[in-house]
Formats: C-alpha cells, structure tokens, sequence
C-alpha cells in the first residue's frame, strides 16, 4: 500500500511530536523547518562551551510526553534523563519575604508561618480542590473543540462547577491566601500563558497544582535537549527534516492545500501539519482572501501574549546558594503587570527569573563556570517601546535589579552575553508582534474559539502548538499534537488507536528516576 505522506511546518516541539505519531502510524513524513536547528522557542543557544534553553526552561507534567513515547515504543526517562528538582524554584518579594517552594506539604506550611500564619493549611486545601479539577478538566483539554456544540459534551457540563468562567485566577487563589504574596505564589504561573493572573480564567489554577503534584523536572542539557533528541527518535523512524527551509508559497485547489513550495523544492502531501506560530505564518503565507474568520484584519484585533526580554549570561564561578529557579515577584506587581498588558510601556521595577542550571547540571557550561538564564516579561511588539532605543538601558535596569536575589556582582563576571528582545522574536523567530506566548488565553480565544486543530479555514490543514486547542506551554503543546494527530489519522483512513492505547496504561513512577537520572555525571550537584 501507497504510504500517505504528510509535511510538517516547524520542527518545534509540536511539529516533532506530531512526526512521531504519525510516522508511527505509517506515514511519509517531512518537516520543513525555516530556522537551522530544530526546537523552535523550545530550542538550544550554544556560545563557545556555554549552552542555554533558548525559551521554556520548566519541564512540568511528565506524563503527556511520557505516553506519546510510549505510544511509538520508546520510553521518556530512558531516552532524556531527567531530574526532579526540590526545591522547584525560590520565590522572592519586592515587599519581603522568600519561599523556597517544595511539594513537601510540612516543609511548606513551615515556610508560610514565617509570613502568613492565618494561611497555613490553606495550600492543603488548594490541593484538593485542584486534584478533583484536573480530573474533571482532563477530557477537556484532551479532546478537539471544533463548534459551540462541543461544549454541551458531558465532561465539559461535569467540570461546569469547576470552571467558574467569570473568576480570574488571581480572585481564585484569593479564596485559598489572605496573604497577597502567597496569592501571587500560586498564581504567577499565569505567565506561562503570557497573561496577568487577574486577567487569565480561574481553571488555571490547574498549573501550579501540576508543579507541587508532579514535580517540576530538569532534563540533561536542558529543555532543548528534549527536542534535539525527539528529531533524533524522529529521524530514525524515516522522518526527513530539512533544516533552514523555509515555504515560499502554497498551492491551493479551492480551499484545499495541495503543495507548499520552497527554494529547494515543490512538497506534495495528502496533509499538511502547521507548528509554526499560527498568526505570523498565516499572515504571511496563506493569501488573505482565503481567510474569513482569521483573516488579517481580524488576527490584528485579537488579543496576544506578553513578549519576554532576555539575557543568556555565561558565568565565572557559580552562585551555589542560589537554587535552580529563582522568581522574583515585584514590589508593585499589580502596577507591572498593568505596564505590560495596557500601558504598554517598560517598568522601572520589574519582576524577574532567573535560571541557574549549573547547580543541577555541570553539562551547561566549562568546569567551574555557569550558565545563567534572565527573562524579564515586557509588552509585545507596540509603537511605545522602540527596542533598538531600549535595549541597552532595558539591560543595565535588569542587571541591576538581580541584586535583588543576591547577583549585584554579576556584572563582573559576564563572559558571554547573548540577548533576545521582543523586536528579536518577531523578526528572527517569526513570532506575531513578538509575543512569546502566543494569543492570549481569555475565554474569547480558548477553546471553540482558538483556530481549531483541524484548520476550519483550510482543507488538509491541522495545527499544532501554543496557538492552537489548548493552549501554550509544553505539556499542552505535545496535548495538541496528540489531538491533531488522532483528527489526521482518522481522517485519512488510518489507525491512531496507539495513541488513545498509550494514554490507557498505568502511569509512569518518575520517582523511580530521580535517584540515577543523571547516574553518568557524577559530578553533578545534589539539587534535591
């Protein structure tokens, strides 16, 4: 039998998952990737012996990672050794106070009488409720939605009591913590949708259950490292990635994508999977007479993410004393998160993190030396904030400001020095106005109403990634390739009943590898 073929645009972490499903199932796949490395944001920086994750640094929620390997035969923790870290991350406020935030229930009640005695308890109960929400939520954000019909589906009207649509996140975790600081601590997560916590729905208080109840995990080599090795699986099961190939054009027969054309060559395929950030690649590629309900116009009026400034700083020495993940929380958060989303201007106090990944893992950078990772969350591309006028200040002001969490030396010992602005995102990574997360996540743009995974615009279309159901990060993003990998296969006649069989077997221990994950690196510190 003819095999199907099918192209991949993008080679990040979605367009890899979604190749390694598919090829598992019998298709000819290819990846057209337009940058020279694969991984997208999910990719690695490297500068002389120093190695950076270019984008996501958390590697939180093991398991949809876990059964998509499982489900092409291969085993997550055997592939990509990974540690559990404990700490997770040390929380530091402008206002005083520090968290070194454990799932170790005890320890963390400890931590919270320091500063907030009338709240301790209150995280127990946050557990809980959170536990029973995933389960409800579960089927939702594991299945397409593709009308308003879709949401009259029995698991969704089983979770209705759970939503609380008209609740943010922050007015949720306000139920839990009297203290505003211990509010913020469970809610920041938030910026991993790129969004205020007072502007994002309540359902994810979801995220920061995750981190306490399945870990917050660091893979050798960094998060990168996940997406280097998943192109290896990939290319080993006959997956073809062709690196710094970019589509030129497209061929269309009515609303049907028939071929996407680049300067090497004219790619045929029974279907066409996008992973490239949805809005920048439609805008550019797909003519806008083609498109009605994200036309030009209309993508210009949705809502998008913050944007994110960074430093990637090679270090002499190492800060021993600071953990893995560090977050520093503003002084004026509410003001700062303000600035970003409506203002649009740049905060003379901004909240920070910082990843120092040395600690855990001496594979990063020369003996005796550190990689260091900054991210600042900034406004997206926006006619106030002129980034080539910016920059330079924008990078004294962060500087200074990690004397915060103890680095007022760290101007002395930069080595290397690399830096991504949101100007640099939109025009070298082909981000949408620079914003790193994608289209917002508010209840206008989730669900039916974020562009569907199989494309409702185009025939033979099915997206993948941050910008498509169900939203940003990765344990969601690789959610999408499953979703749109199941639409694809069955629409094409083929067998994707591995994929629900994965999800069907018992859960992983990851415990069981926290011991020996890094057994071949001795040299590597104790972070747990």
């Amino acid at each position: 039998m003819v095999k199907r073929e099918v192209v991949v645009v993008g080679a990040g972490p979605g367009g890899l998952a979604t190749a390694l499903q598919l090829a598992h199932a019998g298709c000819d796949v290819t990846i057209l990737e337009r940058r020279d490395q694969v991984g997208g944001r999910t990719s690695a920086i490297e500068i002389e012996d120093y190695r950076f994750d270019c984008g996501p640094t958390f590697f939180l929620y093991p398991r949809v990672l876990s059964e998509i390997f499982r489900s092409v035969g291969r085993h997550l923790m055997a592939d990509i050794p990974m540690v559990r870290l404990d700490p997770q991350y040390r929380l530091t406020f402008g206002e005083g106070g520090q968290l070194d935030c454990t799932p170790d229930m005890d320890e963390m009640d400890r931590q919270i009488a320091d500063f907030a005695p009338n709240d301790v308890g209150a995280l127990r109960r946050y557990m809980a409720d959170n536990r029973i929400k995933l389960k409800k939520f579960r089927p939702i954000l594991e299945s397409p939605f593709n009308s308003v019909a879709d949401l009259m589906r029995p698991a969704l009207l089983g979770a209705v009591k759970h939503l609380h649509p008209f609740r943010s996140l922050g007015n949720e975790l306000e139920r839990y913590f009297s203290d505003p600081r211990l509010v913020i601590s469970f809610a920041f997560q938030a910026k991993y949708l790129g969004m205020s916590p007072f502007q994002c729905p309540s359902l994810f208080s979801i995220l920061s259950f995750l981190e306490y109840e399945h870990g917050v995990w660091h893979p050798r080599g960094g998060c990168s490292m996940v997406s280097e090795r998943m192109a290896e699986i990939a290319e080993s099961m006959g997956v073809k990635i062709r690196l710094s190939e970019p589509v030129t054009a497209v061929e269309m027969k009515g609303r049907r994508l028939t071929a996407l054309q680049t300067e090497q060559g004219t790619y045929k395929a029974d279907a066409f999977v996008v992973n490239a950030d949805f809005a920048d690649w439609m805008t550019k590629t797909i003519p806008n007479k083609l498109r009605r309900r994200w036309s030009d116009k209309k993508l210009a009026e949705k809502k998008y993410s913050c944007s994110t400034f960074m430093l990637y700083l090679g270090i002499d020495g190492l800060y021993q004393d600071l953990p893995h993940h560090n977050i520093h929380i503003s002084s004026e958060y509410e003001r700062n998160l303000d600035e970003i989303e409506r203002q649009h201007v740049l905060s003379s106090d901004p909240s920070f993190y910082v990843q120092n990944a040395s600690v855990t893992d001496d594979s990063l950078a020369p003996r005796g030396q550190s990689s260091l990772y900054v991210l600042v969350p900034v406004t997206h591309q926006h006619p106030n904030v002129d980034w080539s006028v910016e920059s330079d200040r924008f990078r004294e002001l962060t500087l200074d400001r990690l004397s915060a969490i103890g680095l007022g030396d760290v101007r002395d010992r930069i080595r290397v020095e690399h830096r991504i602005t949101p100007a640099d995102w939109e025009s070298k990574y082909a981000i949408y106005r620079g914003a790193t997360f994608n289209l917002a996540h508010n209840l206008g743009q989730m669900l039916h109403k974020r562009p569907h995974n199989r494309f409702e615009e185009l025939d033979g279309v099915y997206l993948v990634g941050g910008g498509t159901h169900p939203g940003s990060g990765l344990p969601v993003i690789y959610e999408s390739s499953r979703i749109s990998s199941r639409l694809l296969l069955n629409d094409l006649g083929l067998d994707s009943t591995f994929i629900e069989e994965a999800c069907t077997c018992q859960e992983e221990n990851y415990m069981d590898y926290q011991a020996n994950s890094f057994s071949g690196s001795p040299e590597v510190a104790d972070n747990s």
